[in-house]
């Protein structure tokens, strides 16, 4: 099981180291944690993300389902944070945030950003936080 100091690890192409590192750490406000000449290691959250430098990225962004990832948020506050420096960095969403399962006990809010090599990054919040599993 995992226990709270573990961190998920996660790794995705990048075209562009650069670019990655503006985008994550000066955009998002990730903190980065290491950089090789081929890949950056990014605290994304808490959990380890690693953009390997690859040319095997996608050229246009790929359909949301099933190829993206990202972060759940447990309090609304967060997730709202979130939406406030993304309006105040103009980093535009590939989808807007939009409450999905309106009515239903699963119904969240969600939001998508693509980053510059086409990887898809979702932002959820339930309004019951029972159901973010």
């Amino acid at each position: 099981m995992r226990e709270p100091g573990n961190a998920f690890h996660l790794a995705i192409p990048a075209r562009d180291l650069d670019e990655a590192q503006d985008f994550y750490v000066r955009k998002l406000g990730c903190h980065l944690a290491r950089r090789y000449p081929d890949r950056i290691t990014l605290d994304f959250f808490g959990d380890q993300l690693v953009c390997h430098l690859s040319d095997e990225w996608d050229r246009e962004p790929p359909d949301l389902y099933p190829r993206h990832f990202g972060v759940t948020f447990r309090h609304r506050e967060d997730f709202d944070c979130l939406l406030r420096l993304i309006g105040a960095r103009d980093i535009r969403a590939h989808r807007p945030c939009q409450t999905r399962f309106e009515g239903l006990a699963e119904e969240h809010l969600t939001l998508v950003l693509c980053d510059p090599s086409h990887n898809l990054i979702e932002f959820k919040w339930y309004r019951d936080s029972r159901l973010m599993y």
